[in-house]
């Protein structure tokens, strides 16, 4: 690795400087003496070697050089979570000390300035353009309250030197502005402004031929005509589709509005200039506005009034308002128009399935598309093999080779393959599954760069909660439990448990359901995986109930779409996009008529995006054209809470997320049904739901009845549903299903607000990505400081100190700190409670991640129970602070029979269950061929060994165990799939 300096050179790597950086910080708290201590040299030693790792990890592969301040924004991180606070304190202040040093310095180097010289790529030098320069600067603060100009100056000229190569200049000012970003927010804008002029000399060199460049006053009188050479060079390098040259070019490009340019966080923009806009072998020739335009034209190449519908489309991107996902954002209007975000696929039970399986994950994956696989038919370890007379491996041997293909198959170079696989919870192999993420046992049975999911039907939590046993089966003996849900899947489940009892079944284990649920939560502690999502749910308040079955959700669990296998197999795909919350909230409340505007021409180009895809497999066609899926959801939830001064962590902000989905969905359906009555439904109308006139709000009282009751979901209403309904019903819809809410990790950082329904992180952070290393600030709560007096070098010195946290700052008043509390200070029901809230608009599922600061088995167990009786489809991202010991915990004093089998629950340890052969093996008797699943008939339950009644917290209490380290969601981890 290497190191750039201030000044823009770039030095070799040299840990052995942030040792003694380390060293002078503990020697200034402990002083002279402590120099000599051994147990000083070892913590310095492991202190370095984690400040070295961490970046090795972000920059190893990517030849980019470490920022000097990126280094020291690592030590401060590495003192504070080793609980180093007073040293951190004290390197904080060093740092601050030393910056005003150097621009105390800077303002007498201003007058040698101009005779600085500049060394063009030719060799050749010129004299430093100051004037140039300043008028940069000056544009790039214009319109920023609270952004000086001449202290972005300074601090770039204090960098300058003579010789200073071009790229090196360039770059001057864009530093210098970002280390003033954990001041003022303010200069992150500024930054990106900056970074918007190298952008424009890159694109407009390599379009002319010739060294080229532009301030942003004089591009916007530029753009037009730019656009058109664009299109051309584009498509003469055979990377834009040749049918956009047949676009009225000078009607659409001007429309292009190239003030927006500015809009842009540093973050939003550098994530653009990384990994979205066009380049020729690494140069980007692609400007911002030109890119929200080519992906406008890509998605409206088949409307009659292509040209209106481009502007349209064009204007709802640059606006932020609405943000179509990565995939149409990469390849929009390019000659590989792969648009789709998540395919779901079952992987049947031979070989053939299994490896085309495979295949298909790697053509998908290709072009950017995100995978969820189903794996529960594969037979499990020790099933009879009819062909070769052998037992089987069971599922996991073939999930290693999933795994390394997602690793093999790089999404065109932006990021690696993305692959979840998802396995029934009655699944013979369901134990092993669990380990797949762990760091020990045999290697060649893990899958350590593969997401992972529990499909959970609602009969083994009933179980779990009275203390039952749960079987285990290899699908091959019991095939149609894939198929059945509700009460026809325990009907039929409790049959082949009698089955097993009576020697009909082969190869079957038996385990108290506590005791998996244990194992679950346990491995989703320590490992992040398997992530929890329920099938019940998920099948019956789907819209296509009539059409198949859903068998699992896709990589991030929003999608809830049917998959079927055999000679009409279906690849399900959905097609996304997120409305920016934020953009439609004031401090007065919603702006319901912008969000209609929106949400109408959203779910127009979501339904563009079918007929124009480019589809890699024909199952994924064939699905797509059937159904005709889309999933619209939204960002910037808590930017909007912000806005209306209502803290995440109060009844205010679950009724909010209620009304603000109520009206997303609202508007959503009746966008699709207006497509209908212009377009036709989707092939597969008849039969759904919707041709019912059961809309997802109407489809509570179907999960509620096949629960008994049980289901703690609120059904209130406000909007004239009625008329909708019956729209619905007549006219039908275009899409079979319309609302999802997905992560937007990317395109949040685009659009420059919070990610999806997620609560802030911290305050304060610094956030790495493909991109590199971010400060980030709430410039709401520097706003509200701002207006109360506080935002000063202190706060923040202390908010750095506190880890992005107003919970220890006492000068904090306590509504302030309510209001930014961040995400592992809002307890994790309050997250659920909102979901629940959206879920009940929502036709599919929402990427809920939980925070907890510090997980236990009470409080895991509390929480994703608590998800499925408030009727949450699925769950996703268990997210915990750093390594955690975790206390052994009880349910005992808690509330209600959720958490005891009964009301007075013994003091005494429950036996070990009766020992059962895992697998069993017997000989082999029919069985009676499935029933339909209308058809069959109630069984009793199979009868259980008798043992002591026992809450769940006692059969949970020695999870986890002390010392393990929490491994869940490490947050920063730029190569988790979520933080891109």
């Amino acid at each position: 690795m290497s190191v750039r300096r201030r000044d823009g050179s770039v030095a070799p790597f040299d840990q052995g400087r942030i040792a003694v950086a380390i060293t002078k910080a503990f020697l200034a708290v402990e002083g002279e003496t402590a120099g000599r201590s051994s147990r000083l040299r070892a913590v310095v030693t492991s202190l370095t070697e984690a400040v070295v790792g961490t970046l090795e990890r972000r920059y190893g592969d990517t030849g980019r050089p470490v920022d000097l301040e990126d280094v020291q924004d690592q030590v401060e991180l590495a003192l504070m979570r080793d609980g180093h606070q007073a040293v951190a304190r004290a390197y904080v202040l060093y740092r601050e000390e030393h910056r005003r040093a150097r621009a105390e310095r800077a303002g007498t180097q201003t007058a040698t300035v101009a005779g600085l010289s500049v060394a063009r790529a030719d060799g050749t030098r010129v004299p430093l353009d100051r004037a140039r320069l300043r008028v940069l600067i000056d544009e790039a603060c214009a319109g920023l309250a609270d952004a000086s100009a001449d202290a972005v100056l300074t601090a770039t000229e204090a960098n300058l030197y003579d010789g200073i190569s071009e790229k090196e200049l360039g770059l001057a000012p864009i530093m210098a502005a970002r280390a003033l970003v954990e001041t003022e927010p303010r200069y992150s804008q500024v930054a990106a402004r900056l970074l918007a002029d190298t952008l424009r000399s890159e694109a407009l060199s390599h379009i002319t031929g010739t060294p080229d460049q532009a301030t942003a006053t004089a591009m916007n009188d530029r753009y037009a005509a730019y656009f058109k050479d664009f299109v051309a060079r584009g498509i003469a390098l055979g990377r834009l589709d040749p049918e956009l040259a047949g676009f009225d070019l000078d009607k659409v490009a001007a429309a292009l509005e190239g003030e927006r340019d500015g809009t842009f966080t540093f973050l939003g923009l550098q994530t653009l200039y990384d990994r979205y806009f066009l380049h020729d072998d690494g140069v980007r020739y692609e400007l911002p506005q030109a890119f929200f335009m080519r992906v406008a034209m890509g998605l409206a190449v088949r409307e009659i009034d292509r040209e209106e519908r481009a502007i349209e489309f064009y204007r709802l991107l640059s606006s932020f308002d609405f943000m179509a996902s990565t995939p149409t954002l990469f390849n929009s209007g390019t000659t590989h128009s792969q648009l789709s975000s998540c395919f779901l696929t079952t992987v049947d039970d031979d070989l053939a399935s299994i490896f085309a399986g495979i295949k298909d994950n790697a053509m998908l994956a290709k072009f950017s598309g995100g995978l969820g696989n189903d794996w529960t038919p594969v037979r499990g370890i020790g099933a009879h093999i009819k062909g070769t007379n052998g037992t089987s491996s069971g599922v996991v041997p073939f999930l290693k080779i999933a795994n390394d293909t997602a690793v093999a198959v790089n999404q065109g170079g932006k990021r690696k393959g993305a692959v979840c696989a998802y396995l029934e919870t009655w699944h013979i192999d369901i134990e092993e599954f669990l380990d797949l993420r762990r760091n020990t046992g045999d290697d060649r049975r893990r899958t350590h760069d593969m997401n992972t999911a529990n499909w959970v039907p609602d009969e083994f939590l009933r179980r779990v909660e009275a203390g039952g046993q749960w079987t285990l089966f290899s699908p091959d003996e019991v095939s149609d439990l894939h198929d059945l849900y509700g009460d026809a899947f325990a009907a039929r489940y409790a049959e082949y448990e009698a089955a097993a009892d009576r020697g009909g079944i082969r190869v079957f284990r038996r385990l108290p359901a506590v005791d998996l649920w244990r194992r679950m939560l346990t491995a989703l502690f320590e490992t992040g995986h398997p992530w929890i999502t329920f099938k019940d749910a998920c099948n019956l308040r789907s819209p296509q109930q009539h059409a198949g079955v859903v068998h699992s959700s896709n990589l991030c669990t929003e999608i809830t779409l049917n998959t079927r296998t055999g000679s009409d197999s279906e690849t399900a795909v959905c097609n996304l996009g997120s409305v920016n919350l934020a953009a439609h909230v004031t401090a007065d409340g919603l702006d319901v008529e912008r969000l209609r505007r929106t949400v109408t021409t959203a779910v127009r180009m979501l339904d563009n995006v079918i007929d124009i895809n480019l589809y890699t497999v024909p199952s994924a066609r064939r699905s797509n054209l059937k159904h005709r899926p889309v999933g619209l959801g939204l960002m910037g939830f808590a930017d909007a809470l912000y806005t209306l001064g209502v803290p995440y962590a109060s009844e205010a902000a679950v009724e909010f997320a209620d009304v603000s989905m109520e009206h997303l969905s609202y508007w959503a359906i009746s966008a699709s049904s207006q497509l209908a009555a212009e377009r036709g439904r989707y092939p597969s109308f008849d039969g759904s739901l919707w041709s019912r006139g059961i809309l997802p709000i109407d489809s509570i009282a179907l999960l509620a009845d096949a629960r008994g009751g049980d289901l703690d979901q609120d059904r209130t209403a406000r909007l004239d549903w009625e008329s909708l309904r019956e729209r619905v019903r007549t006219v039908g819809v275009r899409n079979s299903n319309i609302m999802a809410i997905a992560p937007t990790a990317t395109i949040s950082n685009i659009v420059g607000v919070s990610q999806s329904i997620e609560p802030t992180f911290r305050n304060l952070f610094v956030k790495s990505n493909m991109s590199g290393d971010f400060t980030v600030v709430n410039e709401h709560l520097v706003r509200v400081l701002k207006e109360r007096g506080l935002w000063d070098e202190v706060m923040v010195a202390d908010l750095k100190y506190f880890d992005g946290s107003l919970v220890e700052i006492d000068r904090i008043p306590d509504d302030i700190r309510e209001l930014f509390a961040t995400a592992f200070e809002v307890d994790g029901s309050w997250l659920i409670k909102a979901a629940s809230r959206r879920q009940k608009w929502l036709d599919q599922a929402q990427s809920l991640n939980l925070y907890v600061a510090a997980p236990s088995g009470r409080k895991l167990d509390e929480l994703y129970r608590l998800a499925w009786r408030t009727g949450c489809k699925t769950t996703y991202y268990l997210r915990s602070t750093s390594a955690t010991h975790v206390e052994k915990s009880t349910l005992r004093g808690t509330d209600g029979r959720l958490n005891a089998v009964s009301a007075a629950a013994p003091a005494t340890a429950a036996p070990e269950p009766a020992p059962v052969a895992a697998p069993a093996v017997v000989p082999a008797v029919p069985v009676p061929p499935a029933a339909p699943a209308a058809a069959v008939p109630p069984v009793p339950p199979v009868p259980v060994p008798a043992r002591p009644e026992v809450s769940i917290a006692d059969a949970l209490a020695e999870f986890p165990a002390a010392g393990t380290d929490a491994l869940a969601c490490s947050i920063d981890n730029p190569d988790c799939e979520a933080c891109q």
